[in-house]
């Protein structure tokens, strides 16, 4: 892997305290509170409405909580805000008429402020003989992977994910699984929104959406 073997990230960690979320005027979340350390992933289950992908929001700084408090610890205030994060949403975010390498350069370009090597980092997700071929033409899984790319690309500590594993067939599953074990070695944090079995090796915990975190 690119980024193996490099150095810890920042030590960050993530807080969240009786927050409560709601979409369209409607309750989704209620007195919810964790918090996570270095090193940790975190796995959102629950039925669909649960509110897994709405936390996620919140967590990214995309929807303002109704009530409660979101801590990201050990960020550089100078920083820019939530510029220590990656969310990769269930839409893959890619655009037809854009080449693949040109896709992931966009969001290098956007989120990174530093050269990266995209030949590299698109080789490892899988698509390295795809570079000049339209977006437009990937398959789902192709499309997945050229999402997932930017989490090589560029480095940062906490990422939010989700269902990473849509639309990956077994092989595919077992590398976003490598990829955030990995990204747990080196120091990072990662909130995981997902119906399916993601093999992780690290502190990986649980939250089932009105349950308890285990």
């Amino acid at each position: 892997m690119i980024n193996e073997g490099l150095s810890r990230m920042p030590e960050t960690g993530l807080g969240v305290s009786a927050l409560a979320l709601s979409r369209g005027g409607r309750d989704i979340l209620a007195g919810l509170s964790f918090s996570l350390e270095a090193g940790t992933a975190l796995m959102l289950r629950g039925p669909n409405g649960a509110g897994k992908s709405t936390l996620l929001m919140a967590l990214a700084g995309l929807l303002n909580p109704d009530a409660g408090q979101i801590d990201h610890a050990g960020i550089d205030p100078e920083a820019p805000k939530y510029g220590h994060l990656h969310y990769v949403a269930h839409a893959p975010a890619t655009k037809s008429g854009l080449s693949v390498a040109e896709n992931l350069k966009f969001w290098v370009d956007l989120l990174a402020g530093t050269p990266v090597d995209i030949e590299a980092a698109l080789s490892e997700a899988g698509l390295g003989d795809l570079g000049s071929i339209d977006a437009g033409l990937l398959s789902a899984g192709q499309t997945r992977r050229l999402a997932l790319a930017r989490l090589i690309a560029i480095r940062r500590p906490l990422w939010l994910l989700d269902e990473p594993t849509s639309a990956l067939d077994t092989a595919g599953a077992a590398w976003v699984g490598a990829l955030i074990s990995n990204h747990l070695r080196q120091g990072g944090l990662a909130v995981i929104a997902t119906h399916l079995d993601i093999a992780v090796d690290g502190n990986v915990k649980t939250l089932a959406l009105g349950g308890q975190i285990q």
